[in-house]
């Protein structure tokens, strides 16, 4: 087993593991205490962890009230949303109890908001499953829903108390969805590690622990540095922006990882043809996307990227900032008029 330590506004470890879930229960009480532990967690993970996370948390002395919803982006909304925060009223939860995230991203990011709100925040555990959980959206504090309008457009700032990855549940995971991860992981090597972008192109099934702490390390020391994006942070965004833009118009339909994936080529054609970069680093991303059977196109059009960018987090006024790469292991963050992004998308896509 390995650990990261979180430093920031609140700090935290997050433990990277074989059969850390069984141990689950166990850990969270000894970092948050509390009597009753609210389970969240969506229909599929439900059915195939679920039970072992209440067992786990039963016998380390928690009362637990379980919430299930339905798999997916298209739940993660205001409804869903509400109807957790109902849950927590519901099962009488008070500031010393906890909430505990069983899932992927969207669990993650909707029990975080839930657990930041509720009673103006109460103990968070993050249980996450899938690989883009674990390398990205876990650590950090980053919650949120989504609106009609776009993406995680509703949330806060919320660090977790302690972070379980126990990666034997990735052998449930369906090929395209432990793919869908991998697309954080370019990501990471793209904006600040050419060590782990080499690293990727080799084989990781035998090396998961270790693949998974050097992810969580780079999430740890951006996050550590600027906890509330307002500097380092934002080189996390790199293919997000346009990534946004294709889940959105897609209706979803587009996983989180493969409109990154998208995104980074998208982004990365763009740079090499703006002469942010060298064609060869637009290559060598797209090569890395292709490498994980993820998707490097899109039949979005360049209108609906640039409708959707005036939604992104990003923009500030008239002006938004995108993340270009200069070389594989450094990227900078260029700003933009809202014409000259529109300029750059038609460049790019």
């Amino acid at each position: 087993m390995r650990s990261v330590s979180v430093y920031t506004s609140r700090e935290y470890t997050v433990y990277i593991g074989g059969g850390l879930l069984s141990e689950a229960g166990g850990r969270i009480m000894a970092v948050c205490g509390g009597e009753t532990a609210a389970l969240i967690t969506d229909d599929i993970v439900n059915k195939l962890y679920g039970d072992a996370a209440e067992r786990s948390l039963r016998a380390a002395g928690y009362a637990v009230a379980r919430f299930v919803f339905p798999h997916g982006e298209r739940s993660k909304t205001m409804e869903t949303y509400t109807a957790i925060l109902r849950a927590l009223a519901q099962a009488k939860l008070t500031r010393q109890d906890v909430l505990v995230a069983l899932g992927g991203g969207v669990v993650g990011d909707m029990a975080g908001f839930a657990a930041a709100s509720y009673l103006r925040g109460i103990g968070f555990a993050q249980l996450p499953t899938t690989l883009l959980s674990m390398v990205d959206s876990s650590v950090g504090g980053k919650t949120a829903v989504d609106l009609p309008e776009g993406k995680n457009l509703a949330g806060a700032f919320y660090q977790p108390h302690i972070v379980l990855c126990d990666y034997e549940t990735l052998d449930t995971l369906p090929a395209e969805i432990f793919n869908d991860g991998c697309a954080e992981m370019i990501k990471h090597g793209v904006i600040l590690s050419a060590e782990l972008f080499a690293i990727l192109k080799e084989p990781m099934q035998s090396n998961m622990e270790d693949i998974i702490t050097r992810n969580i390390t780079i999430k740890r020391d951006v996050v550590t540095a600027d906890e509330h994006e307002t500097g380092i942070r934002k080189l996390l965004n790199f293919g997000h922006t346009l990534g946004h833009g294709i889940e959105k118009h897609s209706d979803y339909s587009v996983p989180h990882g493969s409109a990154v994936a998208i995104g980074m080529v998208l982004a990365s054609r763009g740079a090499a043809r703006a002469g942010f970069c060298d064609q060869e680093c637009h290559l060598e991303i797209t090569e890395a996307v292709r490498r994980y059977h993820l998707p490097t196109a899109t039949d979005i059009t360049p209108d609906q990227l640039i409708d959707a960018a005036f939604f992104d987090k990003k923009r500030s006024g008239k002006r938004i900032t995108l993340i270009l790469p200069e070389r594989i292991g450094k990227c900078a963050a260029k700003d933009f008029s809202l014409d000259e992004f529109a300029d750059f998308v038609r460049l790019a896509v």
